[in-house]
């Protein structure tokens, strides 16, 4: 029993910064890592970043959104965070946020929230 919820999305010009939120909540689990997908019309759905839930945080990045895309944590909430800052027309999509769960390896995903980049 989990549900995912992000926030934050919007339309921007070019170079102009959004932050997204995606809170995942529930009974009786425990977070591995959370992360983001996006998806535009007519292309594949791709990894943008993630973040894991074990001592070090260790982060991912595509190399799309490398040194513009900051993911971070709650220090203690399943939750995620991620500014995305310098944002470029192909940034445009709809961007998904999962959790993967502990014990089970098993993916739940958000809704989505929009973000338009105009030029």
């Amino acid at each position: 029993q989990v549900n995912v919820v992000e926030s934050g999305g919007g339309s921007v010009q070019a170079g102009e910064s959004l932050r997204l939120s995606c809170a995942a909540s529930g009974r009786s689990f425990a977070t591995y890592v959370m992360g983001w997908f996006r998806q535009s019309p007519g292309k594949e759905r791709e990894f943008v970043a993630s973040i894991s839930w074990s001592g070090d945080s260790r982060l991912n990045y595509a190399d799309s959104v490398k040194d513009r895309f900051t993911i971070s944590r709650h220090s203690r909430l399943s939750t995620v965070y991620l500014q995305m800052n310098n944002l470029k027309p192909e940034d445009t999509a709809v961007y998904y946020c999962y959790v993967t769960i502990q014990g089970n390896g098993r993916r739940v995903w958000g809704q989505g929230t929009q973000v338009n980049v105009s030029s």
